[in-house]
């Protein structure tokens, strides 16, 4: 018997789901059967559809806490239920911790820590009473589990994001589960603005194992997976969706002999036309990738810049 992702009949909830990995989210969602609702600031330039269905968005700053109990409170009065709630919003400016204010840093922790508090626990009082329970899915980043320079308070606050979802799934057990997806660089329709042209954006590209961004519907794909059935007994886990991660600097940095295979894919990375200069800017991967995917992030949150 073939395995399906079937969610026909459920009810999700994308945060910043209407454009770049949140639209991609929201679409697949629609794709397996789900009624999706993508709650933002801001409407989508055109209606997100997706086998006949097309997504509901309703307006919402996640940073109102009020306002946020009242979208659930109305979710529930409209639908009777929900199943999926995916934290998608979320985003920084890239800017070095020492040139920060304060209140600066206390904004990206209240997006992308405290406004999926928020949204979880107004959830919970829907989920927890359904007889399905539910499915909250957090969208992290690598950002949160290495050094995050240029976005310090968003790399501490994403990870605490999945610190938070492990916390969650054992004590909303057994009726909800919760899950983080930990991305990697994503591509969107803004991603000319942070990696360039063609050649910069495959560039970027080829500083992953596996040699190219992601699409935004293949994280919307793992979304669809931690909602549905398939995946009932994982709870507390983060999944990475990062194309196998970032090579090491050091590697291309050492001139010490390495094994055949290596030093094929060094010069390999070297050669290509596409990735011109990749190998000698080895050294400042890390950061171009953590802008990179708080670039991403920005492109799908409610509150994207700071007011």
């Amino acid at each position: 018997m073939a395995l399906t992702i079937d969610l026909s009949g459920r009810v999700a909830v994308v945060t910043g789901g209407t454009r770049g990995i949140g639209a991609g989210i929201t679409t697949t969602l629609l794709a397996a059967g789900a009624q999706v609702v993508a709650c933002a600031r801001r409407p989508p330039d055109r209606p997100l559809e997706a086998a006949g269905r097309t997504a509901r968005f309703m307006e919402l700053d996640l940073r109102d806490a009020d306002a946020v109990g009242a979208f659930f409170r109305r979710m529930r009065g409209e639908y009777g239920r929900l199943d999926v709630l995916v934290n998608n919003a979320g985003g920084t400016p890239y800017r070095l911790l020492a040139d920060s204010s304060p209140q600066q840093a206390a904004r990206a922790v209240e997006l992308n820590l405290i406004a999926p508090i928020t949204a979880s626990l107004a959830a919970r009082e829907v989920m927890a009473d359904q007889e399905s329970g539910g499915s909250i899915i957090m969208i992290g980043s690598v950002s949160g589990t290495r050094p995050s320079p240029g976005t310090a308070a968003y790399g501490a606050a994403k990870a605490g994001l999945d610190n938070l979802a492990r916390t969650m799934a054992v004590e909303w057990a057994p009726k909800i589960r919760v899950n983080t997806l930990t991305l990697g660089m994503v591509r969107t329709e803004l991603s000319h603005l942070h990696y360039g042209d063609e050649d910069g954006i495959a560039a970027v590209g080829n500083t992953v194992p596996l040699g190219r961004l992601a699409a935004p519907a293949e994280i919307g794909e793992a979304c669809a997976f931690l909602a549905s059935d398939l995946s009932g007994y994982v709870s507390g886990a983060s999944l990475l969706v990062h194309g196998g991660g970032e090579r090491p600097a050091f590697l291309d940095a050492s001139t010490a002999e390495m094994p055949s295979a290596s030093r094929a894919t060094t010069t390999a990375a070297s050669t290509d036309p596409t990735a011109a200069n990749v190998s000698t800017a080895a050294a400042n991967v890390s950061s171009i990738a953590n802008v990179a995917n708080v670039a991403n992030s920005v492109q799908t949150s409610t509150a994207s810049k700071e007011s």
